[in-house]
């Protein structure tokens, strides 16, 4: 039963990540008509933005290796957002030949996972976007801008949030259209959520600007995410199954599933677009590709209904 509550938003954009992010981390290769079946289903299923595929080096990333295979195979998802991380010039060089408009870059809050995921301070990896978003900028492609780490880091530990929001706002002073807060171990709360929303606006950076990406390593994905909303945030990130994690932090779980956030939205009657049992039905199917049950507790609740 949908129960309205004050001071939140009447919609929300779901930024899917499944195909992606959840993904990226698992051990064998999903095979590419795979990949193109499960967005054509998130698709389907109401989600308006899918983030399909990476553009990095096999090397780093095996499980995304084909990129340029999958991407072709989506040119029919008219109206459907494509994102694509791009980590470099070079992988902006074979997404914009592929027809891609989305791009995102992947940038960290603190020096030690920077150090991890790109090899360069967070300095030098500013200085390695600078290009990518001015030439994806002048393509006339969207920008969004990843930062992981924005709440705590497992080397560094709590991260201040004067330096999340200096390091945010270097992102968008680069041209980024909009930024993705990254809890990539999952270990913020409401309040360091709400704070941190906070301090972004007094340093001039719009809500409407602003996306949340929770991981649910504690259980909090979903209460963090209801203060975002109430804090007006209007973009969540999600990952349908509560599939994905991240290669260079193990003590990064599963994202928060979409299922499990489309149920809390529907249930307080705002709107997604999002058809819950196809998703559900999508998420099952996807389950049984990789041969294990879906960690997404709706999922689990609602395919054993009778």
């Amino acid at each position: 039963m949908a129960v309205p509550a004050p001071g939140l938003p009447a919609r929300v954009r779901i930024h899917e990540v499944g195909a992606r992010d959840g993904l990226q981390n698992e051990k064998s290769a999903v095979p590419t008509e795979v990949k193109a079946e499960f967005i054509h289903r998130l698709a389907a299923a109401g989600l308006g933005t899918v983030e399909a595929t990476s553009f990095v080096h096999p090397k780093w990333v095996p499980q995304l290796a084909d990129a340029e295979a999958l991407f072709p195979q989506l040119a029919d998802l008219d109206g459907v957002a494509l994102p694509v991380l791009v980590p470099n010039e070079r992988g902006l060089d074979r997404a914009l030949a592929l027809g891609a408009t989305r791009i995102a870059v992947f940038g960290s809050a603190t020096e030690t996972f920077a150090s991890r995921n790109l090899n360069r301070t967070v300095a030098e990896s500013l200085a390695m976007f600078e290009p990518v978003v001015a030439r994806a900028k002048q393509e006339k492609a969207h920008v969004r801008g990843y930062l992981s780490m924005c709440f705590g880091d497992p080397w560094e530990g709590p991260v201040p949030v004067h330096q999340v929001v200096r390091v945010a706002k270097s992102l968008l002073d680069l041209g980024c259209d909009e930024l993705s807060l990254g809890d990539t171990i999952g270990v913020a709360t409401p309040g360091h959520v709400q704070e941190l929303l906070s301090s972004l606006n007094e340093a001039g950076v719009g809500t409407d600007r602003i996306g949340v990406h929770f991981h649910d390593t504690y259980g909090q994905a979903l209460s963090n995410t209801l203060a975002a909303l109430q804090h007006g945030v209007t973009t969540v990130d999600a990952s349908a199954g509560g599939l994905g994690g991240c290669p260079y932090a193990k003590s990064a779980t599963g994202n928060l599933a979409t299922e499990d956030l489309v149920w809390m939205l529907d249930g307080l009657g705002i709107e997604t677009g999002v058809d819950l049992a196809a998703l559900t039905a999508t998420s099952v199917w996807m389950a049984e590709q990789l041969g294990r049950p879906s960690p997404s507790r709706t999922v689990r609740a609602l395919s054993h209904k009778e």
